[in-house]
This record gives C-alpha cells, structure tokens and sequence, in this order.
C-alpha cells in the first residue's frame, strides 16, 4: 500500500493509471457488446455521434463505439502476448549469458546483437505477408514477441554481471546454492523492477507494430484493433468524406493507450531508482 501511495503522488502515474482503468473498461464491454464485430450492416451506416449511436456509425455498417471496444481488447491482447513472452526470452537469455559468461555468453549476445543491427521491420514485414492467412491474435503477439526480447536481454545481462560480482554471490555459491536457486532467490528480486518496467516500453512497441502492420494490411483485417479500425477508415477515406468520428476514434484511443504506457513506464523507473525516488517521495 505504502508503494502505491509514493506512487500516486506522481500525477504521470496517476493519471495513466486512470486512463489505463478506463481502457480496461472498454475492453469488458465487449462482453455486453448487441452485435458480432465481424459482420456488416447491423446498423445505419455512416451516422454522426448521437445518443443511439455514441461514436456514430461507420460505412460497413457497424457501431463504432462497440467496435472500439473490441479493438482496445485485442490491441491489449496482442501487446499483453507479446510483451509477456518476450520478457521469459529476455530474462532466460539475459540471466544464463550473465552469470554463465564465457561461450554460452558470446553465442547467446551474438544472437541477441544480430536482431538488433538487422532491420527487423522488413523481416516482421515479409513474416506477416507469408503467414496472413493464418495471422490471429496469438500469432501476431508470438511474431511481436520473437523479435522484442534483444535489447532488454542485454540490459538484463549487464545487471546479472553486476550481481555475479557481489559478495552474496559468493557467499551463496560456497554454501552449495544450485544456480536456479541463486537465480531465483537472490537475482530475480534485482531484476523484477527492471522485466516490468521493459514489459510496458514492449507492449507499447507491440501495439504500434500491430497498428502500423495493419495500414499495410498484412493482418487479419476481419479482427478488429486498433490498427485494423484505422486501416478500413482509411481505405473508405474517411476523412475526405467528413466522417471524422471513424478515423478520430481509434487514433484518439491509441495516443491515449502509448501515453499512459509511457507515463506509466517513466513514472515505475523513476521511483525504483533511489535518488529520483528520495527527490520524489522524500523517502
């Protein structure tokens, strides 16, 4: 409790944790949601923001606000995927190349250094145009998560080489303490602040991959995100047709979502740093 009161004195993360609780609302509401999002022509089309329609209607004939809803639920879907399982790679590759060193580290961070000098967006690129039609929600986030774990392994190991230089590290590998119990007890502790503080700059990385894959039309286009949402407004133009309230909605929500994100990350790093965290909270 002490730790969420220092934190809400920081109105960044005040005010993303709200705007995340709200976001998270939407996403429920899809379980109330009176139509399917995948089908056409359930309502009037093109309809201005009303009190029926609160975000109007767009020109397939579907409710934007109830496909809001369940574009904010599979957007968070795809980064949630994405982020979690990227964060097991990085820590296993990160914490096995920093305490085993030697050539079990030279070949873990070659392969870590060559997805971060490669230009992974045409790669992601041309995976998504050989997989399209099979692309869903967990195949985007897994194809996100493959390529997302490289640099924060690096930053993990860098901490691990610390940690292997401390006393504790000695004193527990004289005791006989097995190397998964070491790494679990004394090193996860250290490293936990820093997994989830790289697991929210991930999923704000997934999210804008997924949206930019989505204008180019290299996803599942019947599975509505935010990405998707933006993509059919464009294709049926319209902004040049006045339609404001389809193209506004998902670019709103998706500045929302990357703000929050950021202010969320920035706010959690600052205060697990201890000199930011006296100047913060005076603590």
């Amino acid at each position: 409790m002490k730790v969420l009161r220092d934190l809400f004195r920081d109105y960044r993360f005040a005010l993303s944790f709200c705007v995340l609780c709200l976001l998270l609302v939407l996403a429920v509401l899809t379980i109330f949601s009176p139509y399917d999002p995948t089908l056409w022509g359930v309502v009037p089309r093109d309809l201005k923001p009303s009190r029926e329609y609160l975000l109007g209607t767009n020109s397939k004939g579907q409710d934007v606000f109830w496909q809001a809803t369940f574009a904010v639920r599979n957007s968070l879907v795809i980064s949630v995927i994405a982020g979690t399982v990227s964060r097991v790679i990085a820590v296993l590759v990160g914490m096995v190349a920093g305490y085993k060193g030697r050539l079990t580290d030279r070949v873990l961070m070659f392969v870590s250094d060559s997805l971060l000098v490669i230009p992974l967006f045409l790669i992601i690129v041309m995976l998504a145009m050989l997989i399209r039609d099979k692309m869903n929600l967990v195949t985007l986030g897994l194809l996100l998560a493959f390529f997302g774990w490289a640099w924060d392994a690096r930053v993990i190991r860098s901490q691990i080489l610390s940690l292997r230089e401390r006393e504790f590290t000695q004193t527990a590998i004289l005791s006989g303490t097995g190397t998964l119990r070491l790494v679990l007890n004394e090193y996860m502790p250290f490293a936990t602040p820093l997994v989830f503080s790289t697991l929210i700059n991930n999923m704000s990385w997934a999210i804008g991959m997924e949206m930019t894959l989505a204008v180019l039309g290299l996803v599942n286009l019947d599975i509505p995100t935010l990405g998707t949402m933006l993509q059919w407004a464009i294709s049926y133009q319209a902004m040049l047709l006045g339609y404001w309230w389809w193209i506004a909605t998902p670019v709103v929500l998706a500045v929302f979502l990357f703000v929050a994100l950021y202010w969320l990350s920035v706010s959690i790093s600052e205060y697990l740093d201890p000199r930011t965290r006296i100047q913060r909270v005076g603590v």
